[in-house]
Order: structure tokens, then sequence, then C-alpha cells
């Protein structure tokens, strides 16, 4: 059996691959054979696989994502073939949690522009800086999956928020140990939150959920923070709104094009943070994920039924 790992994964993953099957990694220049000898795939959040790729790799049964999104998967394709495709949900739950938190600090504090003026050496008027605080304000949450309810916690216990949330597919009864109120509708939750944070998969759906008339629904003091997907945020809408002053501020880990480029009009808003897509980019979320995403592939390879199976 060979396996092909397309994007960097914890060295204890690999260490575990390496017992059981023949390995090839990334930074490999085989790596680019992978369509024609991959038994297994195992990929981050960088690399596409398309139909094309699933037809050519006639050897792959099975495609293992660390982490929850899969829409860079064609599983479609893949369901056609019979070749599982399996995610890492949750694993990563904690570090996006924590980075969402931290940007919505960042953001509001304008703890980032700061540190930027005073690199660049910039005389700091503090009365430039004067942000906003959170104690006692209301969080929204779109969408309430692991993310969403650690991120909710996170706000309320710490600094006193009121939760809100929204999410059109959570079962009734779902976080009642939060004490949070469930708005029917995402209009309902953002013309009340101070704060809206996003946590829902990338869909057909979700694709530009927050734009233009969604901004305008907001406070002009509210906030946004998004480390989801891309895309769900209208970026263009999402300028012209801080631009004009419709909302106060906001904070993207994720963007419609990964990395963005370094002239994207949100870049030239000041008190504006983005961040590479590093929501589970910590220690220990890396070192658990790579050993899932890793134990999942190795059990179907040796004849198992998929664990956290997407198609």
């Amino acid at each position: 059996m060979k396996v092909f790992v397309l994007d960097p994964i914890g060295e204890g993953g690999i260490a575990l691959l390496r017992k059981s099957v023949d390995v090839v990694l990334w930074d490999d220049p085989a790596v680019g054979r992978w369509r024609e000898e991959a038994d297994g795939v195992v990929l981050r959040g960088t690399t596409w696989i398309t139909a094309d790729d699933i037809a050519r790799a006639k050897k792959l049964k099975v495609i293992s994502k660390q982490g929850a999104g899969v829409d860079r998967i064609d599983l479609k394709a893949a369901r056609a073939r019979a070749i599982p495709v399996m995610n890492t949900p949750g694993a990563n739950a904690e570090a996006v949690a924590e980075l969402s938190v931290g940007l919505g600090l960042a953001m509001a504090r304008r703890i980032a522009v700061a540190d930027r003026r005073l690199r660049l050496g910039d005389k700091v008027n503090r009365e430039q800086l004067i942000g906003r605080g959170f104690a006692g304000k209301t969080v929204g949450i779109v969408g309430m999956g692991h993310i969403g309810r650690l991120v909710a916690r996170k706000w309320n216990l710490a600094f006193d928020m009121p939760v809100i949330g929204y999410d059109p597919y959570l079962p009734e009864g779902a976080w009642a140990d939060l004490g949070y109120q469930r708005t029917p509708t995402l209009d309902a939750l953002l013309s009340r939150a101070d704060l809206v944070s996003v946590h829902c998969a990338l869909s057909p759906e979700t694709r530009g959920l927050i734009g233009a008339r969604e901004f305008a629904l907001m406070k002009p003091t509210a906030m946004l923070v998004c480390t989801s997907r891309g895309g769900i945020v209208d970026e263009t809408a999402l300028y012209e709104a801080l631009e004009a002053g419709t909302i106060f501020g906001a904070a993207l880990d994720v963007f419609a094009e990964e990395p963005p480029p370094a002239d994207h009009p949100l870049f030239r808003i000041p008190g504006f943070v983005g961040t590479p897509h590093i929501g589970g980019s910590s220690e220990e979320s890396r070192a658990a994920n790579a050993l899932i995403v890793v134990e999942q592939l190795l059990d179907v390879l040796a004849g198992g039924e998929p664990r956290n199976g997407v198609n």
C-alpha cells in the first residue's frame, strides 16, 4: 500500500503511517505521481481534488482530510467511485475557537493596528486607537456546531456576554446548557448582536450569506469575525460597509482567494484584521489532527468502515 500526504501534517501522524504503508510526503518530487500510484491520500486545507483527479486515480481507495472543510474535494466524483472521504470534525475546534476570540479582541481593541503603527515608527496618538469593549454585550453565533459552541462559551464565561444563535440545521434542545437564545432567522440575529461570529460550512446555501443587505441590518457599533470558510462573507460588501462606517470593525481568518493578494481592498482599512487561515494551527491541534486523519485512513485500507465519512 502507498499513501501520499499532499499537505504538511504533524510528525506523529507521519510516523504512524510509516509503520504500516509506504509514504510519499508533500515535499518529495514523487508526490506528483499520486494520481497514478496512491492507494490513499491525506490532505489539509490547501490541496484540491477534482473529478479529473479522481478519474485518473485508478488505485485510490480512500481520502482522509484533516479538518472539517471538504469543499475542495469533489465528493460526488468520489462517491461515484465508492471512494470514502473522511474529515476530522471537532479535532481543531479548540484552536479555531481560541483564534476567533483572539481576532475579536485584536480588532475591537485596535491591537493589530496599534502594533503595526509602533513597528513602523509612527507617532501614536492614543485617541486614534480607542476601541470597543465586549463585557455585557451580545454575541451572535452563526453556525452552532463544535466550534460555534466553544466560541459561545468563551465569550459568555470570560466576558459575561449573552449568547444568541442561529442555525437552521441544529436540533431543538441543543445547547440548552448554555442558556442561549435561539433566533428564528439570520436577520433577527444580525440586528441584535454586538459581535457576529461566523462558524458555518461553505455550501451553495451559505456562499455569500453575509453581504450588503446583511451588513445594513447590523448596528453601526457591531463587529464581525469569520474563521470558517472564505466565500461566506462577501468581501466586497464588507469593504464597503467598513469604509462607510456601516459597522465598526471586522476580522477574517478566511478569504475567497487564499492567500489573499497583498493589494486586497480590505487591507486598506486600518482597523481590519486578517490572518491566513491559521485557525487550526496550534501545536496541540496539529498533533491531534495528524493522528486522527491517519488512523481513520489506515482503518479503511485494512478493510474497516470509514469514520467521519462525508460522502
